[in-house]
């Protein structure tokens, strides 16, 4: 699947529509995706705030996304780990942004060729309406090159 054309999708999956987040806006060059999260009565926690794991969810997978696309299928490209530092009570409308340049997509893939494999690690914050730090998130994604294949001719 072209990630790149099709990443709209995602608010189709049935988890993204019961948290109420959404694909905002993708950069042409598929280098920083916006995310939303809007409050409503089915995604409020016990206090009436968002659900950490909603915060979680809404990002997720988009540094993969992006890194995966970029590298091609040359490459595996896994989340490997997650953090997520809650601030303040996420209330009304939350976003994130998840921005990876072109140059830093360069430096990974130098750095797996000269390597075999990485961790890369980035971060980004779930701002509230005013623009104020919700959830501070730090996402480790793991990149190695595929193996190929030998043929055996002396078989």
């Amino acid at each position: 699947m072209n990630l790149r054309k099709n990443i709209r999708l995602i608010n189709y999956y049935p988890p993204y529509i019961g948290a109420g987040i959404s694909v905002k806006s993708v950069n042409e060059d598929f280098t920083q995706i916006d995310v939303q999260m809007k409050m409503r009565f089915w995604n409020r926690n016990l206090v009436g705030t968002h659900f950490g794991g909603s915060l979680y969810s809404m990002c997720d997978p988009f540094y993969m996304f992006m890194v995966m696309e970029h590298l091609g299928r040359d490459y595996i490209v896994w989340d490997k780990s997650a953090c997520i530092d809650f601030k303040k009570p996420g209330l009304g409308t939350v976003t994130a942004s998840f921005m990876v340049t072109l140059d830093e997509i360069e430096k990974i893939r130098q750095y797996v060729e000269e390597n075999g494999k990485g961790n890369f690690t980035f971060n980004t914050n779930v701002l509230s309406e005013t623009g104020e730090i919700v959830a501070a998130v730090e996402k480790v994604v793991y990149v190695r090159k595929k193996q190929t294949k030998s043929i055996d001719t002396n078989k």
